[in-house]
Parts: structure tokens; C-alpha cells; sequence
């Protein structure tokens, strides 16, 4: 091997590397971890080694069979009970067993559970009737206004009305001779019966009768229109179902008033006899009710003016007509109701 050396004069500075370079391992740094444990030999192991013994398999239940349909298939489906150890299907239980129960399971016979058959079922009795009954609705008083000056006012206006059709004013049911008596108007005589007002809504209407006898009036005006004529306005808020007025005038037999040229007959009794039939007649004897204007309800805006009903009831055995509110009526709205709320016979095509 060719070397350097550096007492020669001759010698180059630069370095010489020779062609062949020898390498070494490096050193192994010492390990702090602990020497790997000596594994036991097989020999060990099975000489300390408990020899296992086969044990014979249980096959007590493999001849259970369903104690319901006698069959043993379907084991994966056979429930076996915790106390009787007798199998059963699941869906040869009555009621069907969905799912495999979570932990102990007992047949009926092992519980205090018995079967539901058509038998032993029995049926409970309802406390209620499964119509549902409508929740019945009170009567309303009127509600006069607090001014009295507002209230004469209100009466003047009904009073000229009646005036001007030549109408006395009358707040009853009028019996003249030569017409209707009033043995004739007794409410059995009603074809297919007739509602009776009862004893809460009679009460109102004897309040109602004793404040307008004070002059508590209903807060109504009677205003004319050249167009409608006559008709009747509200100078006050009116809740729904508050009576407004009962429908007034003379009591005469339908028969008698076939060819009457009158625009305000109201029915008050459908005889099963026609000739027993009874009519009134407002046009001698009346009140504000004959100045409340009807509906033209052959058409949908029509129907949508109208806000009060007159309703026929038995009071003490006598037929009424009752004026009553079907919604909240506000100050200054007009009064409308339809006038075939029975027999659907009176022509309304020409009403507004």
C-alpha cells in the first residue's frame, strides 16, 4: 500500500486515498433493559398439567316436544319453562310470544296468569255513551247601553217606524177575535215536537221582558234605507247567542193569510193538520224583530251577512219565536237572519 510521507521533500500536500477503504461494525451501545426470561419447556408444562375429562353431554331435553301442538321441530323457537321444564312454542302461545324472553320465563300454568278465551272474557261496561253529546249553550241577556239619553234615542227610532207603517207597538203575542184564539197555540199540536226552552234560557227571557218594561231596550236603531227600506242597525257590541227581541203580532190561522200581501209573516206552529197551522202577522201589532231584515240565501254573500236565527221554542206549553245572536254582532253592523229557517218556501231571490 502506497503511503505519505512528510519528511519527503517531494511529497504533494493533497490527500491520498487509497483504493480499497476497510470498514468496521459499529460498537453496540449497552442496554439498560432487563435479559429475556427463559421460556419453560413443553416437557414442564405438561408434566404440572390437570388432565381434562370428557364429560357426557346432557340430552335431557332432547326429546322435548311443544306441550300445544306435540311437535319438537322448530327447537330454536321452543321455550322450555324455568319451574315445569315443559316446552312450548312461542307462537303456540296465546298471546304469541314475539322475542325469546329475557331471563327466567314461566308457563301459565306456573303463573298466576290464566288465558283470555271467548270464555272467561269479559267485557267492561262504558261509563258513557260513545255519542258525543254537544255542550249545550246558554242563553245571553242583552246588554242595554248605559246612557240614557242613547237609549231614548234608540227608542225613538223604533217608534218612528212604527208610526209611519201605522204599527202599534206591542211586546206580546196579540189574540183578536175573528183570528187564531189562543187555546190554538199549544206547542203538542207541533208536527214532530218542538224544543223547550229551558228553565235557565226562561229566566233570561223574563229578565229581558222586565228590562224593557224599565227601558232597557237592546242597544238597536232603526235606520231606513232606499234601498232595503226599513231595517235595524246595532248601536252597541252584541255577543253571540244574546237574545235580541221575541217576534211579535197578531196570531191568525195560515189558512186565513194565504193571499196576505204582508212581507213579515213569521211560522209559529207546523200542525200536522195545515188548517190548525199558525202564523203571526205583524202588521197591527209589533216590535223592533219586524224591522230585521232577511237574507237573500241563494247566494254566498248573502249567507255571509246574516248574524242572528229566529228560533222556535215551547215555553210553558205555548208556541215563542225567539230572535237570538248566532255571532259577536259589532256597533253599527246591520242585523240580518234567514227567513227560511223551516219550510224553505218564502221567495228571497229579490233581497240584496
Amino acid at each position: 500500500m502506497a503511503t505519505w510521507n512528510a519528511s519527503s521533500p517531494t511529497a504533494s500536500p493533497s490527500r491520498f486515498v487509497s483504493s480499497r477503504r476497510r470498514t468496521k461494525a459499529p460498537r453496540r451501545r449497552p442496554s439498560f433493559e432487563s435479559p429475556p426470561r427463559k421460556m419453560k419447556s413443553i416437557a414442564d408444562i405438561m408434566a404440572k398439567s390437570v388432565p381434562v375429562l370428557e364429560q357426557e353431554q346432557d340430552d335431557s331435553y332432547g326429546d322435548v316436544t311443544c306441550e300445544k301442538c306435540g311437535s319438537g321441530e322448530r327447537d330454536d323457537e321452543l321455550l322450555l319453562c324455568d319451574k315445569c321444564d315443559r316446552g312450548f312454542h312461542m307462537k303456540c302461545l296465546r298471546p304469541i310470544v314475539v322475542r325469546v324472553p329475557i331471563g327466567p320465563w314461566l308457563c301459565v300454568d306456573c303463573s298466576d296468569q290464566r288465558p283470555v278465551t271467548k270464555e272467561t272474557r269479559k267485557y267492561r261496561r262504558r261509563s258513557c255513551s260513545l255519542t258525543v253529546k254537544k255542550r249545550k249553550r246558554k242563553l245571553l241577556p242583552l246588554v242595554p247601553s248605559e246612557d240614557p239619553d242613547q237609549r231614548l234615542k234608540q227608542m225613538g227610532t223604533l217608534a218612528s217606524a212604527l208610526t209611519a207603517l201605522g204599527i202599534k207597538y206591542s211586546d206580546d203575542l196579540t189574540y183578536i177575535t175573528g183570528m187564531a184564539p189562543r187555546s190554538a197555540n199549544q206547542s203538542k199540536f207541533e208536527k214532530g215536537g218542538m224544543q223547550v226552552l229551558s228553565k235557565e234560557d226562561l229566566e233570561t227571557l223574563e229578565q229581558c221582558r222586565a228590562m224593557c218594561r224599565r227601558g232597557e231596550c237592546p242597544p238597536l236603531v232603526v235606520v231606513f234605507d232606499p234601498l232595503e227600506g226599513y231595517t235595524v242597525e246595532a248601536d252597541g257590541p252584541i255577543k253571540d247567542l244574546t237574545f235580541i227581541a221575541e217576534y211579535t203580532g197578531d196570531v191568525d190561522y195560515l189558512k186565513n193569510r194565504e193571499h196576505d200581501d204582508c212581507d213579515s209573516i213569521m211560522t209559529l206552529l207546523l200542525s200536522e193538520d195545515p188548517s190548525k197551522s199558525l202564523v203571526i202577522c205583524p202588521d197591527k201589532y209589533g216590535n223592533i224583530s219586524r224591522f230585521i231584515s232577511g237574507i237573500n240565501n241563494h247566494n254566498r254573500s248573502g249567507k255571509k251577512k246574516q248574524n242572528c236565527k229566529c228560533v222556535r221554542y215551547s215555553v210553558n206549553g205555548e208556541c215563542r219565536v225567539l230572535l237570538v245572536a248566532t255571532r259577536d254582532i259589532s256597533k253599527g253592523e246591520r242585523l240580518y237572519y234567514d227567513y227560511n229557517g223551516y219550510e224553505h218556501e218564502y221567495p228571497t231571490h229579490h233581497f240584496l
